[in-house]
C-alpha cells in the first residue's frame, strides 16, 4: 500500500553528517529504490511499472538521457530512474479540494520537495486575477483564456514559450510549430541552461552540436576521461557501461573538483560481485581539478602531446582539419607550468601521469557534463576538449569521440525538433515548404533573454511545456519578480512545482499525461518517440491507466490550443495530428534530416541512431567543410583572498529540480540540504568551524549583494578554494548576466562567494 504524502514541511535544521562514502549502488540501491518507490506506488504497481522501463515495448525512463543497451536486462533501470518512475506513476493526488484548502499564499511558503510529495495532478485549475486560490477550470475555458491572453498581445514576441526535456518528439515538434505559426521564435528552453555551451562549441568545431559516439564505442575505447560529470548520480546507468569498459581494458581518469563515489567503485547490483562483492574500481587517476581550470588542463596536454614525438596524426589533421597552425603556435606559447598549476591546483607529476594514458591510449573519449558548461569559458573549455581530441584523430572512427551526457530523457530530442530560439534558415525554409506559412526569421529569447524581456515588460505571457522554470533558473529574487510580471502564466505539468505558486496576474496549471500512461485518442492507442543522448530515437508506451480522466496528452493540449488561437488562420490539420500521432511523424520525416520513414523506422525494437556526419562519415559540415581547431586563450576563475569559488550540484536524493528526499547519501548528507561542502584547510584559514552556520554571499562585478542564508558547514575534500553547495537553493546566488560566452548559459558553476556568520533567528 502507498504510502500518504507529508502533512507538514520537514525540518531541516540540522542536518546529520558522516564520512562519504567511496563505492556507488549494490544492495543499499535496491532498498532506497524500492522503498520509495513502494511508498509511492505500492507493492503490486511497483513490480508492474519497474520491469517496463526502458524496455523495448515499454516506457522511456523520464530521467535521465542515458542510452540504453541492444541486450537489456529484466530490470533496466537505476535508483534515481526507480524514484523518478514512482514520482510520476504514484498513487498520491492533487485535486480541486486541495486547491482549495491551500491558498497560494500557503503553497508558496512550502518547500519544493513538500509541493513534489503531494501527488499528480487530476483537473485544469485557474488562478483568477487578484484571486489567492486556484479553482477548477473546463478545458475548453482554460484555452478561451490563453487565447484572449495571446491575440491581445500587441505582437507576437510578447509570448514566451518555454520547453522542458521531458517533452516528447511530437509534442515538440507540435509545440515549435504553433509558436512560429502565431509568430514568434521565443523558444527557450532547459538546453540554455545545460549543454548549450556544448552545442555552440561542438557546431562551431565538428559542425553538429551532438556527442560523437555510441554506446558500442565506449566497450571500444582505451581510455575514458569523464570531466566534470558525476554519473553515480545524475547518470546512474552510464556506470554499467564504464564497468563493461574497464572489463574490456580501457583505462579511466576522472576530472572533477570533487571526489564522487560512482566514480570510484561500482557495484552492479546485476551481479553477485556488485551485490555481495567489492563490485568494480573504476577510476585509474583522479585529477582533483580546480573549479573552472579544465581549459588550462587540455590546454597543457594538448602542448605536452604536440611536444611527444610521434603523437600526434598528421594526417587526419592534414586531411580532415582547419586551423592547426594557429591553434599549435597558442599551444606551444602556453609553457608556464606555474599559471597551470595555479588554475588546474594539480601538480605536475598528475598532468604528467595523464599524458602517459593519453599516449598510451589509440581510441580515446571524453565525457562531460555540467561541470564543463556552466563557466564564462565553457565554451572555449570545450574547443579545448575537441582540439585534445582532433590532435591524435579521435573523432571519427570507432571507440572514440566527443560525449556531452544530457541530463534530461528527451532534451536532445526537444532541440532536434526545432525548439530553439535560433532556428536554422534550412529548418525554417522545410517548415515553410511542408506547412506553407512564412515562420518569423528574426532569433528569439534563450532563457535568460526571457527573464530580462519579462523582467522589462517586454514579454507579457509566459507559456511551459513541462519544467519548473522559477526553480530551474538563476537569481531567483530577480527571475520570480519577473515572472509576477506577466500577464498570464500557464503550465503544463504532471506534480505540483515552485513555478506553480509564483504566477502571472493569472495563471492557469494544466495538467498532462506522464510516459507510464497509456495515451489513448480518437485514432486508437499512441506512443510517442524520445532521442537519447546519443542520437539514438526510440519510441515510449505507457501502459498505466492515467491519473485522471481530466488529463489531456501533451500533443493534444498543443493542438487545441493551436486550433482555438489559430482558428481558420491555421491550414495545419492539428485535430488530426490529435487523433493520430503516426501523421505528426510523418511531418517530422518531411522536415527534419534523418527522419525520413520516420514510422517505419521507429517501429523496429530499440528504434534507429540518427546520422551524424563526423562519426558515420568523417565528414565535417562546418563553415570550412572540416573540424576546426581554435587557439581561445585560457581563462579561468580568479579568487580574491579570503573568498571561495562555489559551484551548485545536485544530492544524490534529485533529479533536476525535483526533490526526491533529504538526504546526499553518497557524500554522507542526511536530513537537510542546506549544507556547503568546504575544504578543511580552507575552512581553517576562514575560521568556519565543521557544523558551524553560514550565509553565503555571492560578490560579481555589479555590486548586488546575493545571500543564501543558515547553510551548514560540511568539511569535506574538495579541490582547495572550492565549495559546493546544493541547487536551486543556491541558484539566488547566480546573478542573471553571468553567463558563459556565445552560449549565454548561466554561469552556476563558478561563482565567488564569501562566508558570513549566520544570523540568529529572531
Amino acid at each position: 500500500m502507498a504510502g500518504k504524502p507529508p502533512a507538514s514541511d520537514p525540518i531541516q535544521d540540522a542536518p546529520e553528517v558522516t564520512a562519504p562514502e567511496h563505492s556507488a549502488v549494490g544492495l543499499p540501491a535496491i532498498k532506497h529504490a524500492l522503498r520509495v518507490s513502494r511508498q509511492q506506488m505500492g507493492v503490486r504497481r511497483t513490480a508492474l511499472t519497474l520491469l517496463r522501463v526502458n524496455q523495448k515495448d515499454g516506457f522511456d525512463c523520464p530521467g535521465c538521457a542515458w542510452p540504453e543497451p541492444e541486450h537489456r536486462h529484466a530490470a533496466e533501470f537505476c535508483e534515481n530512474g526507480a524514484k523518478a518512475v514512482a514520482e510520476e506513476a504514484t498513487l498520491r493526488r492533487v485535486t480541486p479540494e486541495f486547491f482549495a484548502a491551500h491558498p497560494v499564499s500557503d503553497l508558496a511558503d512550502r518547500s519544493g520537495y513538500w509541493l513534489g510529495q503531494q501527488g499528480r495532478l487530476t483537473h485544469p485549475v485557474y488562478l483568477p486575477e487578484g484571486a489567492d486560490r486556484y479553482e477548477p477550470v473546463s478545458w475548453e475555458r482554460a484555452f478561451d483564456i490563453i487565447a484572449e491572453e495571446l491575440t491581445a498581445l500587441d505582437s507576437p514576441d510578447e509570448a514566451v514559450f518555454y520547453t522542458s526535456g521531458r517533452t516528447s518528439n511530437e509534442a515538440a515538434f507540435l509545440y515549435q510549430l504553433f509558436a512560429r505559426e502565431f509568430g514568434t521564435n521565443n523558444l527557450p528552453d532547459c538546453s540554455n541552461m545545460c549543454h548549450e555551451s556544448s552545442g555552440s562549441a561542438l557546431t562551431e568545431t565538428i559542425g553538429i552540436g551532438k556527442g560523437s559516439v555510441l554506446l558500442e564505442d565506449l566497450y571500444k575505447a582505451d581510455l575514458i576521461i569523464v570531466a566534470g560529470q558525476n554519473p553515480g548520480t545524475n547518470h546512474p546507468r552510464m556506470l554499467s557501461a564504464l564497468e563493461q569498459a574497464k572489463n574490456g581494458g580501457a583505462k579511466i581518469i576522472s576530472i572533477n573538483p570533487l571526489p564522487e563515489a560512482g566514480l570510484e567503485r561500482f557495484k552492479n547490483p546485476q551481479t553477485p560481485r556488485g551485490l555481495a562483492g567489492r563490485g568494480t574500481a573504476l577510476t585509474d587517476l583522479f585529477l582533483q581539478v580546480r573549479i573552472g581550470g579544465d581549459q588550462a588542463l587540455f590546454r597543457t596536454l594538448n602542448r605536452l602531446v604536440l611536444e611527444a614525438e610521434g603523437a600526434v596524426d598528421t594526417a587526419f589533421i592534414e586531411k580532415h582539419t582547419h586551423g592547426f597552425e594557429e591553434f599549435a603556435a597558442a599551444a606551444r606559447a602556453d609553457t608556464d607550468w606555474e599559471a597551470t598549476l595555479a588554475a588546474t591546483g594539480l601538480t605536475r607529476a598528475e598532468i604528467e601521469r595523464a599524458l602517459e594514458m593519453v599516449l598510451e591510449s589509440r581510441r580515446t573519449i571524453v565525457c562531460w557534463a555540467m561541470g564543463l558548461t556552466q563557466h564564462k569559458h565553457s565554451v572555449p573549455t570545450i574547443q579545448e576538449v575537441v582540439n585534445f581530441l582532433l590532435l591524435r584523430g579521435n573523432i571519427g572512427r570507432p571507440g572514440a569521440g566527443v560525449c556531452p551526457v544530457r541530463g534530461h530523457s528527451n532534451v536532445q530530442g526537444d532541440r532536434t525538433m526545432g525548439i530553439f530560439e535560433r532556428p536554422a534558415p534550412a529548418f525554417l525554409d522545410a517548415l515553410e515548404k511542408e506547412f506553407g506559412f512564412a515562420p518569423p526569421r528574426e532569433h528569439g529569447y534563450d532563457v535568460v533573454r526571457a527573464i530580462r524581456a519579462l523582467r522589462d515588460g517586454d514579454a507579457k505571457v509566459f507559456f511551459a511545456m513541462g519544467g519548473n522554470f522559477v526553480s530551474a533558473t538563476p537569481d531567483t529574487e530577480v527571475t520570480e519578480a519577473a515572472v509576477r510580471r506577466a500577464r498570464l502564466t500557464v503550465h503544463v505539468s504532471t506534480k505540483l512545482n515552485r513555478s506553480h505558486v509564483v504566477t502571472g496576474a493569472r495563471a492557469l496549471i494544466l495538467p498532462t499525461l506522464g510516459r507510464t500512461e497509456r495515451d489513448v485518442q480518437a485514432g486508437g492507442e499512441q506512443f510517442v518517440t524520445v532521442e537519447d543522448s546519443m542520437g539514438m530515437v526510440h519510441a515510449s508506451r505507457g501502459r498505466l491507466a492515467p491519473a485522471s480522466a481530466h488529463l489531456l496528452s501533451e500533443p493534444a493540449i498543443v493542438a487545441r490550443l493551436a486550433r482555438r488561437v489559430l482558428g481558420e488562420n491555421s491550414a495545419t490539420p492539428w485535430e488530426e495530428f490529435e487523433k493520430d500521432y503516426a501523421t505528426i511523424r510523418d511531418r517530422i520525416a518531411r522536415v527534419i534530416p534523418g527522419f525520413e520513414d520516420f514510422n517505419t523506422k521507429v517501429a523496429r525494437p530499440g528504434g534507429f541512431a540518427l546520422p551524424h556526419a563526423p562519426r558515420d562519415q568523417r565528414t565535417f559540415p562546418t563553415a570550412t567543410g572540416k573540424a576546426n581547431f581554435t587557439a581561445a586563450p585560457v581563462e579561468y576563475p580568479h579568487l580574491p583572498e579570503g573568498r571561495l569559488l562555489l559551484q551548485t550540484l545536485r544530492s544524490h536524493d534529485q533529479y533536476n529540480t525535483t526533490i526526491y528526499g533529504l538526504d546526499d547519501r553518497y557524500r554522507g548528507i542526511k536530513n537537510g540540504r542546506r549544507v556547503v561542502l568546504v575544504n578543511p584547510e580552507d575552512a581553517r584559514a576562514l575560521g568556519v568551524a565543521d557544523g558551524s552556520y553560514t550565509d553565503l554571499v555571492s560578490e560579481w562585478k555589479d555590486g548586488t549583494e546575493r545571500r543564501a542564508p543558515g547553510f551548514r558547514v560540511v568539511h569535506y575534500p574538495t579541490a582547495r578554494g572550492c565549495a559546493a553547495a546544493y541547487y536551486p537553493e543556491t541558484n539566488v546566488l547566480v546573478p542573471l548576466d553571468h553567463t558563459a560566452d556565445t552560449s549565454n548559459t548561466p554561469a552556476s558553476k563558478s561563482l565567488v562567494i564569501r562566508l558570513e556568520p549566520a544570523a540568529p533567528e529572531a
